[in-house]
């Protein structure tokens, strides 16, 4: 019996088998939450032939929804519509178990935001033994959840708690606003306060130091304008209320660096504060952030071995890699 699992986000949709199949998809909920249905359904009909789905989230914080409950009842009813009629549904849980659609609906909380449990829990085959840290650096957040002897342990279970303890940073390598990164903005010798607007994000920053390739097909920016250097060079302008005669390409090399720095800052705290009661000896990656967080590991000297999903598996699974692990847990669990 072999597993589809998908990872429903606010921002995207990500879908994985247990083998090499993975597929990223943008999709805005709390834009088009009504169209979620319609998206799985195209997803999954081009995914390799199964008839059994593993569903995780993080969609259910997205603010067209009035509570948490209403995301999960919400997400879980559309991709219940998205399914053939032949089809089992699995819906993974913050405390581990793979459970009925009945049960998710009637624990609903206990499925809001699960996607970390899940990722977390196929990685720490990777370090068996030892005290270990899984570090998932995405478009929108970054998770950094303890592992003692290949098992998780968070001194959370929710976005809240997690938060709290360092264990979940809401920045990424894509969506981020710049204006939310840097307090500061470096132009000319000089320091502007940036203009507090979704003008731009770090996938401009990162578009412009070369760290992730430019998308002329893609819109999802700031400015719905396309994923390239020079149009991420114009975003960053606006970011001093300036515009790209007044904005060269060493102005926005400046500030993508600073901008880059900042947030390499940000996530060496959290890696601090969460490493505080389980100092890691192994540290395993997974997402599309590696810039990042070698650029954190060297802030704190971090010295110890790195465990790269990208390698383990390859760069596109890794990127999907809740929704992958969730896939293996599934067929482990329910049969291959």
């Amino acid at each position: 019996m072999s597993w589809l699992a998908v990872d429903i986000g606010g921002a995207n949709l990500k879908l994985a088998d247990r083998a090499t199949f993975a597929m990223t998809r943008a999709f805005a909920m709390w834009k088009h939450p009504h169209q979620l249905s319609m998206q799985l359904q195209e997803m999954l009909t081009s995914a390799p032939a199964h008839r059994n789905l593993a569903v995780t989230m993080t969609g259910e914080l997205a603010d067209c929804f009035a509570s948490k409950v209403d995301g999960v009842q919400f997400i879980l009813h559309q991709a219940l519509r998205a399914l053939p009629t032949d089809w089992q549904l699995r819906v993974y849980l913050t405390d581990g178990r793979l459970v009925s659609i009945q049960t998710a609906l009637a624990e609903p909380l206990a499925a809001a935001a699960s996607n970390w449990h899940a990722l977390a829990a196929f990685a720490g085959r990777f370090v068996p033994s030892g005290r270990a840290m899984m570090i998932d650096i995405g478009s929108t957040t970054c998770d950094l959840i303890p592992l003692v002897d290949g098992r998780p342990t968070p001194i959370g279970h929710d976005d809240t708690a997690r938060m709290l303890a360092g264990q979940l940073l809401y920045t990424g390598v894509e969506r981020s606003p710049i204006c939310a990164v840097l307090d500061r903005v470096p132009y000319r010798g000089a320091s502007c306060p940036p203009a507090q607007e979704w003008f731009a994000t770090m996938r401009d920053a990162y578009l412009v130091l070369g760290e992730i390739e430019e998308q002329p097909a893609c819109c999802d920016t700031a400015d719905g304008r396309p994923a390239t250097r020079q149009a991420a060079r114009a975003r960053l302008a606006r970011m001093i209320c300036a515009d790209t005669s007044q904005f060269d390409p060493p102005d926005a090399e400046t500030v993508a660096r600073a901008a880059a720095g900042a947030q390499a800052e940000r996530l060496a705290n959290a890696f601090r504060q969460a490493a505080a009661t389980i100092v890691p000896e192994t540290v395993v990656v997974a997402g599309h952030g590696d810039f990042l967080l070698r650029r954190m590991l060297k802030i704190v000297g971090f010295e110890g071995p790195i465990i790269w999903l990208a390698d383990r598996l390859n760069p596109a699974v890794s990127r999907v890699a809740t929704a992958h692990a969730l896939a293996v847990l599934a067929c482990e669990r329910h049969g291959t």
